[in-house]
């Protein structure tokens, strides 16, 4: 459950950077791993387990469709904590990580100099670029009224026929709120509700192809998650996926 996007009113849609200090996470930047983990305690795991558990499924799906992404997206980066396992477990060749915050970004590209990577707090320049986007526990970050301005700059930076994976934490998942409660900087989220978030693609540019939901066991009954690939109908799961692409 991974949450990397400001809470305040600049966002890497706008098409002026950001100020620094203008993103509510660049507060949360030196520390962010140690505020998440007090939410990610009460399932017993690391944010590793679910970045890894996320990008394993995502590879399934895009397995089945064909299409293994060259360039991704990752929007709402953050400190990068997700970038090399999109070389890892994706195949990727390059990474583009969007954030407002530019704090977390001074982070992430000390961490990857990587010259396959580029950090940016405004996606100018990168029209057409993507073969797939990704964000993850981001969009319960933005302003209900900013959310279509958001889908409009991943819509844009995506190739015609590009994927878009849209992982967000379930409300529906009493766990899930629990651990919000418990992040510091998830105390102004609002929630996004699955079919609220199927209508907002539909309605901005998206076909969607797969609705899924993971992570439904904690580490207590992990001899249960063998399960999990029959249950990812089950609108129970701690996060859920929308797979879409972009429609033209």
């Amino acid at each position: 459950m991974n949450h990397e996007l400001s809470q305040g009113p600049k966002l890497p849609y706008e098409d002026p950077a950001p100020k620094a200090g203008s993103s509510g996470f660049d507060t949360y930047a030196a520390n962010y791993d140690a505020e998440l983990n007090k939410g990610l305690k009460i399932s017993g795991e690391s944010k590793e387990y679910f970045a890894r558990g996320r990008l394993c499924h995502l590879r399934k799906r895009l397995e089945h469709l064909d299409h293994l992404p060259e360039n991704i997206l990752d929007f709402g980066c953050g400190t990068g904590s997700s970038t090399s396992l999109f070389f890892e477990l994706l195949d990727a060749r390059g990474i583009r990580g969007l954030d407002p915050s530019t704090s977390s970004l001074e982070v992430a590209r000390s961490a990857h100099p990587d010259t396959r990577v580029s950090f940016a707090t405004s996606g100018k320049g990168w029209e057409s670029s993507c073969d797939l986007a990704f964000c993850n526990g981001v969009f319960h970050h933005i302003p209900p009224a900013e959310r279509q301005a958001a889908l409009a700059t991943v819509r844009r930076t995506l190739k015609p026929g590009g994927l878009f994976a849209f992982w967000e934490n379930n409300p529906w998942n009493p766990l899930t709120r629990l651990a919000m409660r418990l992040v510091p900087f998830d105390a102004d989220a609002v929630l996004v509700w699955p079919h609220e978030a199927r209508r907002l693609l539909r309605e901005n540019g998206f076909e969607i192809l797969q609705s899924d939901y993971l992570f439904f066991f904690p580490r207590f009954a992990s001899p249960l998650r063998k399960f999990e690939g029959c249950l990812s109908w089950l609108p129970l799961g701690g996060q859920y996926l929308i797979l879409c692409r972009r429609s033209d």
